[in-house]
Parts: structure tokens; sequence; C-alpha cells
């Protein structure tokens, strides 16, 4: 595969923005290259990730969030203020070590969501409808 002027652009807007979907990244992109669509992003984006150069992580119900293949963490999603934190792949050792031990299954830690309530959501009381 050769890299194109729009692949290029594809790859820098992941690169800059760390974390994004493939909106933000075409938003990104048209600053430079107007006339580059949303489904030329997508395409460039699941080309990418079939190359290992890019991948996806689903933070939340929307749209799945890019980052070079090198960004390795887990993320912490507060299901309460949408608030996303980071924490090392090193925080897992223990459920990754118990799940191969345990079941034969080989986690990547590096390419993990989880999902909760924040350390500030926690500490204010639920609102009626709101997710715990």
């Amino acid at each position: 595969m050769r890299m194109t002027p729009q692949r290029q652009l594809v790859l820098d807007a992941v690169r800059e923005l760390e974390h994004a979907t493939p909106e933000q990244i075409c938003h990104h992109v048209r600053r430079t290259a107007p006339t580059v669509n949303i489904t030329t992003v997508y395409r460039t984006l699941d080309l990418m990730e079939r190359l290992g150069l890019v991948r996806h992580t689903h933070l939340g119900h929307g749209a799945p969030s890019y980052s070079v293949e090198d960004h390795e963490h887990v993320h912490l999603v507060c299901h309460r203020c949408g608030d996303v934190d980071e924490v090392p792949c090193e925080t897992l050792s223990g459920l990754v070590e118990q799940l191969r031990r345990d079941r034969g299954f080989h986690l990547d830690a590096t390419h993990v969501a989880l999902h909760g309530v924040c350390a500030g959501c926690a500490t204010t009381p639920d609102k009626p409808g709101e997710p715990t």
C-alpha cells in the first residue's frame, strides 16, 4: 500500500489527537484538505487498523475512538460524567495472569476500556435516572 496524502493526513490526525472518533479525525483533516470526506476517513482507518498502524477502542455507546498502535494504557470511563482517565496496563496484570491460568485466555490489556463511576461522581448522590 502506498501512503497517499489523504492517508498521511488521517494518520497525522490520529497521532495529534491521541484519542479521536472518525468524525473528529475528519474535522481535523478538513482543516488542511477540505475535500476529504468521512467515507475516506473510515476506509483509511480500517486499512490502517488492518496494517497495525492504529487501533480502536469503544469508550462509550458512540463511535469508536482511534489511537496509534503503540498508545497503550487502560481507559477508565465514567458512566455519569463521561470522563475518561488512563492507568498503566500493568494495573491489570493480576487479572491477565488469572485469566491465562484459569481459562487459557490471553487478554490484550493494552486495548481495554473499563466502565464505572469516577471518584468525583462516586461522592455525589445519585440523581434519578442516572446509571450507578
